[in-house]
């Protein structure tokens, strides 16, 4: 048998040399890393640089291997023992499944300790991830949990107003219970908590910095502009893309026909990147936020708590990571709320969002970055070292061949065509920048946005056209 059929990733197996029956230790905190992440496989006989060195009595060996992770293992995982022959020579492999009834602990040595997976390594849990593994053993989660908090006492304006968007149905109180928010006492989930437009969860922020340069060596004094949002994870999601679009600037050049808009950062993919940010980050570790950093050269939204499994993502291929929810509750809440998908394709709407992009190339792509403590994404600045020769500023106030009189006519005619037209829209339709078309507006006293939102549309007053 090929040993390589008996390995996956390296957060998946471990090697030992030899059975350390003094120093049980030195192999049961695998045991318990691998219960308590994904499961794996422990091999005897393998030194640690891969040498194939076998075992002299591979059968006494199981017998102990059992009988110790019977007697310091506590509660005992579900393991199989099999042996494999390899070049001759007796292994033994250990499978550890993924367990249950975390957390696994090892008694022994007068500790009570345990452990799991990150990388190829198997560490000792944290109060946090030992919190965490208590919810897992109870097959709960920290946002279906039920906080202090009633929900008489907090407003769900922006959940209500993104349901009606989103939906065309209006959200009711009961539904605060079917959707798991609220318990029939009248007791929010913690999930309800988050959505709450006042949220009592005070480490739920969000913090933005737009730095001058391409680290933060200068501190805040030299940032360009910097942002602390706080309150429902809708307002989170809406005020931290506001800043990201506020400093996103967008190049443009001409074509044939029209002009190509080459913006620093894709919208699609650091929406996506803003969504998992604040859905799958870890609420337990409650001295961290999300941050949203801009610099010069890139991007980088970073998110508390790795991943789920243990590994680390800048070891794997991301398009073939399975979608894991951290917080199951608070993602079905957002797919319903149009924000993101069940399928768990963001990784894959990241990147394919940059690849369409006129400035892409493979220095551009996107990376993924994380231990045990943060997840972060790395979007590069697309037009970062980009030739100015043949690109220009679309957020100069000037416009090429547009003049103020055709670009108001221009306006008047989209508003009659269609009086619900966003100014993004006007603004793609004219070949200029919103800025512009805000700019011309106020000074169209004639024209007037009635309502509020997408709910509302353009007014044209023809007496003073």
């Amino acid at each position: 048998m090929d040993i390589r059929n008996l390995i996956g990733e390296t957060t998946e197996y471990d090697k030992k040399a030899a059975l350390e029956i003094k120093k049980p230790k030195s192999w049961c905190k695998s045991v318990s890393a691998f219960a308590n992440t994904s499961g794996g496989v422990l091999i005897f006989g393998i030194s640690d640089d891969g040498n194939i060195i076998g075992l002299a009595n591979p059968e006494r060996d199981a017998e102990r291997i059992s009988e110790i992770i019977k007697s310091r293992l506590d509660p005992i995982p579900e393991f199989t023992l099999r042996f494999c022959e390899e070049e001759g020579k007796t292994l033994v492999v250990l499978d550890i499944c993924k367990g249950e009834e975390t957390p696994y602990y090892y008694s022994g040595d007068g500790v009570l300790e345990a452990y799991i997976r990150v990388g190829n390594e198997s560490v000792k849990a944290t109060s946090t991830e030992l919190k965490r593994l208590v919810l897992r053993g109870k097959n709960t989660s920290y946002d279906s949990q039920i906080s202090s908090y009633k929900a008489e006492d907090y407003a769900f304006s922006k959940l209500k107003e993104r349901y009606k968007k989103w939906t065309g149905n209006s959200f009711d109180e009961k539904d605060l219970i079917s959707f798991g928010l609220a318990d029939e006492q009248g007791y929010l989930t913690n999930a309800g908590a988050l959505l709450a437009d006042e949220s009592p969860i005070r480490w739920s922020r969000v913090f933005c910095t737009r730095w001058n340069g391409i680290n933060k060596s200068g501190g805040m004094m030299d940032a360009l502009d910097d942002a602390e949002y706080s309150g429902s994870i809708i307002s989170l999601i809406e005020n931290g893309e506001a800043f990201i679009k506020r400093n996103n600037r967008v190049m443009w050049r001409k074509t044939e026909n029209s002009r190509e808009e080459m913006p620093e950062y894709v919208e699609r993919s650091y929406h996506e990147a803003l969504i998992n940010g604040l859905a799958h980050r870890d609420y337990l570790i409650n001295g961290s936020e999300v941050h949203i950093d801009i610099y010069d050269d890139r991007m980088e939204i970073y998110s508390p708590g790795g991943m789920p499994d243990g590994s680390l993502i800048q070891e794997r291929d991301p398009l073939t990571v399975p979608s894991t929810r951290r917080n199951p509750v608070l993602a079905d809440v957002l797919n319903r709320l149009g924000y993101m998908e069940r399928k768990g394709s963001g990784f894959e709407k990241i990147i394919s969002g940059y690849e369409f992009q006129v400035n892409y190339d493979d220095t551009k792509k996107p990376k993924f970055r994380s231990d045990r403590y943060q997840f972060t994404v790395v979007m590069p600045n697309l037009n970062y070292d980009v030739s100015q020769d043949v690109t220009t500023n679309v957020t100069s106030d000037v416009t090429t061949n547009v003049t103020k009189d055709n670009l108001d006519d221009q306006i008047l005619s989209l508003i009659r065509k269609d009086s619900r037209i966003s100014t993004r829209k006007m603004a793609e339709r004219a070949g200029v920048n919103v800025r512009t078309i805000n700019r011309h507006l106020k000074k169209m006293d004639h024209v007037n946005y009635i309502g509020r939102g997408s709910n509302g549309h353009w007014e044209i007053s023809e007496e003073k056209c």
